[in-house]
């Protein structure tokens, strides 16, 4: 049996560059397994030569509760890094080396991001990238939030349908959630210092999922 051989990403051919936030949306509308357009405050393309092979994308939480969570005094300090996609092609290592360039061109914010465990995501890209754990989602409550599903859609899909009738109650399944700040030095410092996510070990307190927990 051949042994398959590992295409490592070497960056020397490869571009980070500010992307058009329409063609943002649209590639990952297309290509993201959410396939749904996201809001965009930044967004950068990964090129090899003249080819988009990635797209990462940062935008305004959805909510408020979110940014005042990671950020009571100035809520509007945070972002959400809420896509991130790399053709498949591209070798190992593609995605953090893309991303890291990427944080480097943001002003001074609070980033977070979310890995979701009914994708069987982990997060190992943020881990790779030295992001701070802060946990899952609900991982404080006593019971778990329920998810209303009828043929494979979520709850505001369900009850947009008119199928709210027809609705199981599911569990929802957490997120793991992470954190990282921009800017030049000072400007990170003075970014953990407001930011109230904690900073968790991810082995001591992985993220719950179905079949066990992650390793």
């Amino acid at each position: 049996m051949v042994k398959e051989s590992v295409r490592y990403f070497d960056p020397d051919w490869y571009d980070v560059l500010p992307l058009d936030s329409r063609l943002a949306r649209d590639t990952v509308e297309r290509e993201h397994y959410l396939h749904r357009k996201p809001t965009v405050s930044f967004a950068y393309g990964l090129f090899d030569g003249r080819k988009l092979v990635g797209v990462v994308i940062f935008g305004t939480p959805p909510s408020r509760h979110l940014q005042v969570s990671a950020c009571p005094s100035d809520p509007a300090l945070v972002l959400e890094l809420n896509r991130l996609w790399v053709d498949d092609s591209e070798g190992k290592n593609a995605e953090s080396w893309f991303v890291s360039r990427a944080l480097s061109a943001l002003p001074p914010r609070i980033v977070v991001s979310y890995a979701d465990t009914a994708h069987q995501h982990a997060g190992y890209v943020y881990r790779a990238l030295n992001f701070d754990y802060a946990g899952w989602t609900d991982m404080d409550r006593k019971s778990p939030r329920v998810d209303y599903v009828t043929d494979g859609k979520h709850s505001r899909a369900t009850f947009r349908s008119g199928a709210g009738a027809k609705a199981v109650r599911v569990p929802r399944k957490p997120k793991a959630r992470y954190w990282t700040v921009t800017g030049d030095r000072r400007q990170k410092k003075a970014m953990r210092a407001v930011c109230a996510w904690p900073s968790l070990s991810w082995k001591e307190k992985p993220v719950p999922f179905e079949d066990g927990f992650d390793a």
